[in-house]
C-alpha cells in the first residue's frame, strides 16, 4: 500500500532550536533503491535493484514501479532526471550500462555499453540537461571517465592518456550516486575509497582525513555548496566510513571550506558510516546511511542524529526545497524542517 504515513521523528533540546520531520511515504516495493534524482518538488524518480525504477509526479504521495525489460537482473545504482518523462539510468558491473527513457520509463533506449571485464560504473552528474558525466573502478589501473554533451544520448571515452591513475587497491562506491559532483559550470570533482581515499579535482589529488585502509573504508558521496552565479565552489563536505561497521563514528566525514585543497574532520560527526550527503542551504546538510540520518545546521561541523532508519541516498530538489531519502525495501521518506 503507497500510504503516506506520518511517521515523525523530532528532536527535542532544552534551548529550542528546530525540528526535523521524516515523512515516510513508501516502504513496500520489492527494490533497494541507491539512485535518486529530484527535479523539483513533484517530481522524482528512483532506481535501484531487480532492474527497477520509480517515479513520482505529485510529490512522493503515489509512485509507478516499473521494471526495464530485459534488465530484471541489473542494479541501477544511479539515476538522472531531467523532467516527467525523461531520464537516464546506470548499471553496475560488466556489462556496464547506461539506458534513457523520453516516456515516463514505459521504454528505455541502451545509450552506452561496455563488455569489458571489471567494468564498473558507480556514479553520474549532470550540468544541465546536456552535459554530464560518469565515473567507473579503475580498468588496468586508469579510472574510467565518459562524458555526454547530449542529453545522454551519446556518450564518449576520455583518451586513455586522460584517465587519471587509481592507487592499488583504491576505487570508489556505487552507494548513491554521489561521489561526484559539479564543481562549476564546466568542472566535477569526485572522491574515492578502499585502500586509498582521495579527493579528485583535475590533476590535484588530495589525500583525505576518513578511514581508509580496507576494500569497506573510505569516502562515499561528496556535496558541494554552488552559489546560483555557479563560480567554482569552495565549500564541500564528504561522508563515508566503513560499511561493514555502520555504527562507528569515526573519521567518516571531513570538510574544506577553500575548494578541496585541505580538509578537517568536524567537530561532532555523523553517528556511523554515511553513504551520502546534500546540501540543503549554506549553513544546512543531511547525510545518510545504514544506520540511520544526520542533520548539520552549521555546515557540516556539528551532527545531529534524528533518526535510525536506514537509507541509502537523500537528495533536494534541483528546482524546488523538497529533500527526499530512500533506501532498502522500496523505503522513501521526506524531510521537513520546521
Amino acid at each position: 500500500m503507497l500510504l503516506r504515513l506520518l511517521l515523525i521523528i523530532c528532536i527535542h533540546i532544552p534551548v529550542v532550536c528546530c525540528c526535523q520531520q521524516l515523512i515516510m511515504l513508501n516502504d513496500s516495493a520489492n527494490v533497494s533503491i541507491r539512485g535518486m534524482s529530484v527535479v523539483n518538488d513533484n517530481i522524482v524518480w528512483v532506481s535501484g535493484s531487480n532492474g527497477m525504477t520509480g517515479r513520482s509526479v505529485d510529490g512522493g504521495n503515489t509512485w509507478q514501479w516499473k521494471q526495464v525489460k530485459g534488465f530484471e537482473k541489473n542494479d541501477f545504482r544511479d539515476i538522472e532526471a531531467f523532467d516527467a518523462v525523461t531520464a537516464v539510468i546506470m548499471s553496475i558491473g560488466d556489462p556496464a550500462y547506461i539506458l534513457k527513457t523520453n516516456d515516463g520509463g514505459n521504454t528505455w533506449k541502451v545509450v552506452f555499453e561496455d563488455k569489458r571485464k571489471g567494468m564498473f560504473l558507480d556514479a553520474m552528474e549532470f550540468w544541465n540537461e546536456q552535459s554530464g558525466i560518469v565515473i567507473g573502478d579503475p580498468v588496468e589501473g586508469k579510472i574510467f571517465i565518459a562524458r555526454t554533451f547530449d542529453g545522454g544520448d551519446t556518450w564518449q571515452h576520455l583518451p586513455v592518456e586522460n584517465y587519471p591513475a587509481a592507487k592499488d587497491g583504491e576505487a570508489f562506491f556505487a552507494a548513491s550516486g554521489t561521489n561526484v559532483r559539479a564543481l562549476s559550470l564546466s568542472e566535477a570533482v569526485f572522491v574515492s575509497g578502499g585502500q586509498y581515499s582521495r579527493f579528485f579535482m583535475r590533476d590535484e589529488k588530495t589525500m583525505l582525513p576518513v578511514l581508509q585502509g580496507s576494500q569497506t573504508t573510505g569516502a562515499n558521496s561528496i556535496a558541494v555548496f554552488n552559489n546560483k552565479n555557479r563560480k567554482a565552489a569552495k565549500q564541500m563536505v564528504v561522508v563515508g566510513g566503513d560499511f561493514t561497521a555502520d555504527t562507528l563514528a569515526v573519521k567518516n566525514a571531513a570538510l574544506s571550506a577553500d575548494g578541496g585543497k585541505t580538509w578537517v574532520e568536524p567537530q561532532t560527526p555523523p553517528h556511523g558510516y554515511r553513504s551520502c550527503v546534500e546540501y540543503i542551504s549554506r549553513s544546512r546538510l543531511i547525510t545518510c546511511g545504514t544506520s540511520g540520518v544526520d542533520v548539520s545546521e552549521d555546515g557540516g561541523k556539528n551532527w545531529k542524529l534524528i533518526s535510525k532508519e536506514s537509507f541509502h541516498v537523500c537528495r533536494k530538489a534541483k528546482n524546488g526545497k523538497a529533500v527526499f531519502l530512500a533506501g532498502k525495501g522500496g523505503r522513501i521518506a521526506q524531510l521537513l524542517w520546521q
